[in-house]
């Protein structure tokens, strides 16, 4: 059983930079595409970033230039790197583990998700 674990939210200035970090264990072999996105109240879960098994990653247009996605295989976690962060960024970011449609935003009812972690960011 897939199981994956936020760590990193908190509160910041805007300009001021966060780390988020995805603990990932149970990992399905044919699991390919670890990704974040957030969700703010009455809205819909969105992309901000994913990165394939074999390196490609994928941003959305606000996150492009300041965050940054990577993975540590061998300790099975995934990070996000948030720099230069703004008011708009403020949401609940989620951990999300799946076989390929999250990477272009469009993840599927069998992907993982972790419990979400907070990110404020105060102007």
């Amino acid at each position: 059983q897939v199981q994956l674990m936020e760590s990193g939210g908190g509160l910041v200035q805007a300009g001021g930079s966060l780390r988020l970090s995805c603990s990932a264990s149970g990992r399905d072999i044919g699991l390919n595409v670890m990704a974040w996105y957030r969700q703010v109240p009455g809205k819909e879960r969105e992309l901000v970033a994913a990165i394939s098994i074999n390196g490609p990653t994928n941003y959305a247009d606000s996150a492009k230039g300041r965050f940054t996605i990577s993975e540590d295989k061998a300790n099975n976690m995934v990070y996000l790197q948030m720099n230069n962060l703004r008011p708009e960024d403020t949401a609940v970011y989620y951990c999300n583990a799946g076989y390929g449609e999250n990477f272009y935003g469009r993840p599927m009812h069998y992907d993982h998700w972790g419990q979400g972690t907070q990110v404020t960011v105060s102007s």
